[in-house]
């Protein structure tokens, strides 16, 4: 480095140093930089002069000295000769140098403005550098945060910007005399604009999110279904080794514990992943920008659009492979609220339990209008009972996600009530069919397989084991009980069928079951059955007697199949069907029809009688009237009343001869016969004991005789040689005991006798009739 230029005042005392100078080195030293000053500062004549005065100083000094001391004078002479002659030319030296230095001073002045331009401009520049170094930091870092956008990075893009403000902006936008404070302005004003671009994409990608949720909501729903449905089985297998598991239901807290091996994620498995992250991204990023509510009022929003893009218009029940099925209705509204209660246990706060069960019971709502809409095409018990299994299955897997089924538990009863209605319509045709296309016929059995379905199916109690039946052979009833029967139980089990896997009404089952049998026992089985009464076919009536008597059983079994069948919800006691009485009760209706049938041909054959009251010979042979009264009497016996039970066969008989003694003791009572002989008597007494004899032939003979007392002992009193006896209280007692008092005066008139006198006869009549008050 360059000796530094030393500033003068006055240039004597530097003279004065320079002349004291110890050496030639140390003169020079001395010398320059006066030299340097004095071009510099252009004083060099101040230094000439100085140089000058010094010089007529020191020679005033050596003429004083000469004066006073010549020789030395002298010597100083010659000294201060040489010392001047070298001091002409020290100053020529020093003029020569001067003018050289004062050129390299105008060049060094030169270069030094130069080199002070230099330096500014290098100092801008290092100033413009940083400046640049400072921004290319802001720019590199706004730049890393639209990187990180376009790589949807988006919480460290924005959290790239809010280190941006933090560490650059805010602070030079503070220091307003900062070179990069314009740039952080710019760049500050476009931060909103950048975060809302992060909003905004991943709004975006939110919403593409939201609508691949919607679209796998409905595939997520069939899933959820499925694995209900393998729960269900799990649950039943469990049941048939355990009974007492009987007692719990799908979504029970046994079923669950028992079910805790089965894990199984509807929202992550083999078959459907459900990503959350985009919806944790966005949240986070609205809840970093401040802007929580605004984004969960939009979430709110765009979930119930979803949800009416989601539910159709209407419902196809037909047809489960249709888009508009039943099935994809309820799989897409479960698949979303699943969505929704996932992301509510998911994401504290995002989600109101309140907005969350709106939707569900909106989208409920709009299911049971659809689906009760669609009701009215549905005239079907299977297609009904199919898509009460679709409801109870989303029932089940919505209620182990925690919604309320109420409002689907009670539209279950709707379509209860709409499932038994269609039941009742179609058995009712059923029963009608069978009963109209009937032949009343015993039903015969070929075969023991044919046997054994029929006793299975039938509520019937064979008379012998069925190793000791011949075949073929026939049943006491007709076809139409045991066709009657499969449809009974066709019917009992296709009630409860609406009860399997969910119902929670099964008390409602028992008694709309209780209930519609008893209708269609009674206005379908026994009123058909009675209104065929009304046939003159006396085998039809019999067999449908018969077949009332096995309905009366069937009932009662009934009742106590009711019994054991019907819920632990159900009320207590015994179950009364009215139809039990009702075809007890017109089994006598029958009976009646019998007795009319059986004593109106009866009638017809005793109108037939052509009795000859007079006749002049007496008759051999019953009378044709009395002998085809036998053989029908002992056809029905052994054919058409065969199959009827003993107690009832033996009344129809009773009656029968009843009646048919009653219309013979009327042939002699009859006003147009005025007189009997004793020839037209023996015919009559002929007739009579053919009855009797045919009737003592008979099992319970004693008993069945007994109706035959009075016309025997009218036939008696008509043969007797003294009619006094029947006036005779203690003899009539005996021997005419179960004559009418009225009817034997009448019928004692009219017989003739030889050895009676007419009006001994006519006057003990009189006499009787007074007695007894007639006329």
């Amino acid at each position: 480095m360059g000796r530094k230029t030393v500033q003068y005042d006055d240039y004597r005392v530097a003279v004065q140093q320079i002349i004291l100078s110890s050496s030639d080195s140390d003169y020079l030293d001395q010398l320059i930089p006066a030299l340097k000053d004095a071009t510099i500062s252009n004083r060099t004549p101040g230094l000439v002069q100085s140089l000058s005065q010094y010089a007529e100083d020191r020679e005033a000094d050596i003429e004083r000295i000469g004066l006073t001391k010549h020789d030395e004078f002298l010597k100083s002479v010659n000294q201060l000769q040489q010392v001047r002659e070298g001091t002409v030319a020290l100053t020529s030296e020093i003029l020569r140098l001067n003018q050289s230095i004062q050129a390299s001073t105008e060049t060094l002045a030169g270069h030094k403005e130069a080199l002070v331009d230099t330096r500014a401009v290098r100092q801008n520049i290092a100033e413009a550098s940083e400046a640049l170094r400072e921004s290319l930091k802001v720019l590199h870092a706004v730049n890393q945060a639209h990187d990180l956008i376009r790589k949807k990075k988006y919480y460290g893009a924005l959290k790239a910007l809010d280190d941006l403000q933090n560490e650059h902006l805010i602070p030079t936008i503070q220091n307003k005399y900062a070179t990069q404070h314009k740039l952080a302005d710019i760049i500050q004003k476009s931060i909103p604009a950048s975060q809302k671009a992060i909003s905004e994409a991943v709004m975006t990608d939110l919403n593409t999110w939201l609508y691949r949720i919607r679209e796998t909501s409905q595939f997520l729903g069939e899933v959820a279904f499925y694995h209900t449905e393998l729960r269900r089985t799990r649950q039943k297998q469990r049941m048939e080794s355990n009974p007492y598991l009987r007692n719990f239901k799908l979504n029970s807290a046994i079923e669950l514990v028992f079910d805790e091996s089965e894990e199984f994620d509807v929202l992550d498995n083999e078959e459907l992943q459900v990503d959350f992250t985009p919806l944790f991204e966005c949240l986070h990023i609205h809840e970093a920008l401040g802007q929580s509510d605004k984004f969960k009022a939009e979430y709110a929003a765009t979930r119930r659009r979803q949800k009416e893009l989601l539910l159709p218009s209407v419902v196809n029940l037909m047809d489960e492979e249709d888009d508009s099925s039943l099935s994809s209705l309820l799989e897409g509204i479960a698949g979303f609220a699943i969505i929704e209660k996932a992301t509510m246990r998911r994401v504290h706060n995002l989600r109101s339990p309140v907005d969350v069960d709106e939707l569900w019971d909106s989208m409920c709502q709009t299911a049971i209008s659809l689906i009760s809409k669609a009701l009215n095409d549905v005239d079907n018990a299977e297609v009904l009972l199919k898509i009460k299994g679709v409801v109870a299955l989303f029932i089940q897997t919505m209620d182990g996600w925690g919604y309320s089924v109420s409002s689907l538990d009670t539209f279950l009863l709707k379509l209860f009530e709409k499932y038994a209605e269609l039941l009742k319509r179609r058995f009712s045709d059923d029963f009608q069919e069978i009963v109209s296309t009937d032949d009343y016929m015993p039903m015969p059995i070929s075969n023991l397989d044919e046997y054994d379905k029929v006793v299975n199916v039938s509520w019937y109690t064979p008379d012998k084991p069925r190793e000791e039946l011949t075949f073929p052979c026939v049943l006491p009833f007709s076809q139409m009980y045991p066709l009657c029967c499969i449809d009974i139980r066709n019917f009992l089990n296709q009630f409860y069928f609406f009860s399997d896997d969910h119902f929670q009404h099964p008390n409602i089952i028992d008694e709309t079951l209780q209930k519609s049998l008893d209708q269609l026992l009674s206005e379908k089985v026994c009123q058909s059955l009675v209104e065929r009464l009304s046939s003159q076919y006396l085998g039809q009536i019999v067999q449908i007697l018969i077949n009332l008597e096995h309905f009366e059983t069937a009932c009662q079994e009934l009742e106590q199949l009711l019994i054991a069948a019907r819920s632990s919800t159900s009320a207590g006691g015994p179950v009364i069907l009215n139809a039990t009485e009702e075809f007890r009760g017109n089994k006598k209706t029958a009976e009646k029809r019998i007795f009319e049938l059986v004593n109106s041909k009866i009638d017809d054959l005793v109108e037939t009688a052509e009795y000859d009251w007079m006749a002049p010979t007496l008759e051999t042979e019953p009378s044709n009237y009395m002998q085809t009264l036998i053989t029908y009497l002992s056809n029905i016996m052994s054919s058409t009343l065969l199959g009827l039970p003993r107690e009832i066969k033996e009344l129809i008989y009773f009656d029968a001869l009843s009646h048919a003694a009653n219309m013979i003791l009327t042939l002699p009572l009859s006003p147009e016969v005025k007189k009997i002989n004793p020839n037209g008597v023996a015919a009559l007494a002929k007739d009579v004991g053919y009855l009797a004899e045919f009737v003592d032939s008979l099992e319970n003979a004693p008993i069945l005789k007994e109706n035959l007392d009075e016309l025997q002992q009218t036939v008696l009193l008509m043969q007797t040689e003294n009619p006094d006896e029947f006036f005779d209280i203690s003899i009539r007692n005996k021997k005419f005991g179960r004559v009418d008092a009225m009817n034997g005066p009448k019928i004692m008139e009219k017989i003739t006798h030889s050895i009676q006198s007419p009006t001994k006869t006519t006057d003990r009549l009189a006499n009787f009739s007074s007695r007894f008050g007639m006329k």
